[in-house]
């Protein structure tokens, strides 16, 4: 059977990147309203994509003044509401929202997926996440530990799958002439008493029609590649070289089969690229910078310094000098990885900051920035090499951007037999080849 890259589109809840709004012809009543996803979403599902996914987070950073009035993600939809509503919308197209493991319960978040499932007839995926920041929101004064977070996400994960299974697929019976709703002998209690949870279950909801909502997970820490290797069914990763991609998948794969038993192709890497494209190379450039010029470069690298923790202020640098890291990097109880693959890049390539500035337009994901044979030969490149099961697409989130890509980049990865010409299966797991979980239960599992 040939073999497919997959295709993922990395949308924002708070709508357009950078400082696209301020385009003159930018329309900011439609720019980040229902509408606006629902078009891209549909230009998504044309274009075959396996995976619509969306970010979240629970807190609006640091209250700077000049950040928050620069900053077009201060507001955002709720991601898994607004995959509800897009659901009823589409047919085909994966949806995997971000709920994190730190300021949720597992319970709450089970029957939330599981609408979501139900909802869209198998194709809800849930990105799990610790949360980088957040704790002042929810009774705390500062945010909980790293190593804590990912020791809570390791039982969150287990508790909330085994919700999942406490009803058999075959519980509901329908019997109008006995009466029974469901069988009793087919739903059964979770009991579970942990470290950081007690739940008694049955989840009040039936199995989801995937089994389990796929799962997906993207820290590269120590602790969230342990994570990733032990459930997450789609990798994502910032990694920004081929030789980096390609240890990283290597690694992640190696360590699933020997260290969890996994079947080492149950588990799909797909690396994050911010994509700008056009038919020729010059055309995509100008484009790149049309959208890179909106932006303010003085808020934007505060924040920038803010989100990786180099213990240096980008924005203090003139834009044309290289900036000066510290010799030992501050402690961060945030993005850890993101913060290594930043300090990488520095020492690596010597930067500008104005250059820094465009390599990190988002968040420090590679930048491919060309023609339609530009951005397909490099995907066939990291495809091929072993590097990506295929990848997580960022533009300038636009309809018009995904249109782009949409519209040049997908029927030439179809022409050179790299990419799926209509769906497969009617559910997520079926369209990315990943096998429906049996109930733990069911199988006599230890719960």
């Amino acid at each position: 059977m040939t073999r497919h890259l997959r295709l993922g589109a990395f949308l924002n809840g708070s709508g357009p990147q950078g400082g696209i709004w301020r385009s003159a012809s930018a329309d900011l009543d439609y720019l980040g309203s229902f509408q606006y996803y629902i078009d891209i979403a549909r230009k998504l599902e044309e274009g075959k994509f396996d995976i619509l996914f969306m970010n979240d987070t629970v807190s609006s950073g640091s209250f700077d003044r000049e950040l928050l009035e620069k900053n077009v993600a201060a507001s955002r939809w709720d991601t898994l509401t607004l995959l509800a509503a897009m659901a009823v919308s589409t047919s085909r197209i994966g949806l995997v929202g971000t709920a994190n493991t730190t300021y949720n319960e597992p319970f709450t978040l089970a029957r939330r997926l599981e609408s979501l499932d139900r909802l869209s007839g198998g194709r809800a995926g849930w990105n799990l996440v610790t949360s980088l920041q957040g704790g002042q929101n929810f009774n705390r004064d500062d945010h909980v530990a790293h190593d804590v977070r990912y020791d809570r996400a390791e039982e969150f994960v287990d508790v909330l799958t085994g919700l999942f299974d406490t009803w058999d697929d075959d519980a509901r019976l329908g019997d109008k002439l006995s009466g029974r709703w469901l069988d009793a002998d087919r739903v059964r209690e979770l009991n579970h008493r942990g470290k950081y949870f007690q739940v008694r279950g049955p989840l009040n909801a039936p199995r989801p029609v995937q089994g389990w909502p796929v799962i997906a997970q993207a820290g590269s820490s120590g602790s969230g590649r342990k994570l990733g290797a032990r459930v997450g069914e789609v990798i994502f990763t910032a990694a920004t070289t081929i030789e980096e991609a390609k240890a990283f998948r290597a690694e992640m794969r190696r360590r699933a089969e020997l260290d969890f038993g996994r079947n080492p192709d149950s588990l799909l890497v797909m690396p994050g690229v911010a994509v700008t494209v056009a038919p020729t190379r010059q055309e995509a450039e100008e484009k790149f910078d049309h959208v890179h010029d909106l932006q303010d470069p003085k808020p934007a690298l505060r924040s920038i310094s803010q989100f990786v923790g180099l213990g240096i202020d980008l924005s203090d640098f003139p834009l044309d000098d290289v900036p000066v890291l510290p010799d030992v990097l501050p402690e961060t109880n945030q993005h850890r990885s993101r913060q290594r693959l930043v300090a990488d890049l520095i020492r690596r390539e010597r930067p500008t900051v104005r250059q820094l500035l465009r390599l990190l337009s988002h968040g420090g994901h590679r930048v491919l920035v060309g023609s339609t044979s530009d951005v397909a030969d490099n995907f066939e490149e990291w495809f091929r090499a072993g590097a990506a099961d295929g990848f997580n697409i960022m533009t300038a989130q636009t309809p018009d951007a995904i249109g782009d890509f949409v519209d040049l980049v997908v029927p030439e990865l179809q022409r050179r037999g790299l990419f799926k010409t209509a769906y497969t299966g009617a559910t997520l797991r079926e369209s990315l080849g990943l096998a429906r979980p049996v109930s733990r239960a069911r199988a006599g599992t230890p719960q």
